[in-house]
């Protein structure tokens, strides 16, 4: 009789509450719908907290630029002097995004997927005083010089390819992350803030082993040639620009050609 009231009273507990007693083993048991659940839970819980203690961590593993030429222009003849006073390559990238609501437009890369465009920054800039951005029209791209023959034919492609060969570290390292951190390879089911944390998150982590693990490889899965960048028709930028701004890249394009000619 007692037995059979402590079974309905576990099965009233289960019932109501998803959790029972096992008299014999000693244990609160469970079905697996409510072990889900709190397996879900848990594993949420712990994914933020984690998540809040890297993006504090990367306010001390991702350092602004310093005044000092980086190593890699000061010591190559092929860069120095004529990049002496750039203090670091800019490029972005795309990965894979949910964003909720109906306007998801400007989410949209130019392939009609839904992508969190994640700066390092973007080459399709105009040129200003701050940025120097490489010639149109011309070769660019380091696959473009390939092969035996393909060097440059004039001061612009010589300029591009040495341009190219600068700023290729932020492909490369767009690479590292997309292979290292499988998270982005498709859109992850959180809010759109919780993915730009997640970014972030990832190249704090990304840095500090790096700088904490000397025996850190990767293998590197390089940034296609069009993921990098989109071509950008300098008449479609003026209209978006001011007279100052104009004047800028004038400025700019008068520096840059000087460059190409001093090469």
């Amino acid at each position: 009789m007692v037995q059979e009231s402590n079974n309905k009273i576990n099965e009233l507990m289960r019932n109501n509450s998803g959790f029972g007693w096992d008299p014999i083993g000693k244990k609160v048991t469970t079905s697996d719908e409510v072990w889900e659940e709190y397996l879900k839970f848990a594993t949420s819980e712990n994914f933020h907290k984690m998540l809040k203690a890297l993006n504090t961590l990367s306010k001390d593993m991702m350092a602004k630029p310093g005044p000092v030429v980086p190593a890699k222009i000061r010591e190559n003849t092929k860069f120095f002097p004529y990049f002496k006073d750039c203090i670091g390559a800019i490029d972005g990238t795309h990965i894979p995004a949910t964003v909720m609501g109906h306007d998801n437009s400007s989410f949209r890369d130019r392939h009609g997927n839904i992508s969190q465009n994640v700066l390092a920054a973007y080459c399709g800039f105009a040129n200003r005083r701050q940025f120097l951005a490489p010639y149109r029209g011309v070769r660019y791209h380091l696959q473009d010089f390939v092969g035996n023959g393909n060097y440059p034919e004039n001061e612009k492609e010589l300029f591009n390819l040495r341009h190219a060969s600068l700023r290729n570290v932020i492909e490369r390292i767009f690479g590292i992350l997309k292979s290292r951190f499988t998270i982005f390879k498709s859109a992850p089911p959180f809010p759109f803030k919780t993915q730009v944390e997640i970014v972030l998150a990832c190249v704090a982590l990304h840095n500090f082993l790096r700088k904490e693990c000397r025996s850190d490889e990767f293998p590197i899965e390089e940034e296609s040639a069009s993921s990098s960048s989109s071509p950008i028709v300098e008449e479609e930028l003026e209209e978006l620009v001011s007279q100052t701004q104009e004047q800028q890249r004038e400025e700019a394009i008068a520096w840059r050609l000087n460059i190409a000619n001093y090469m």
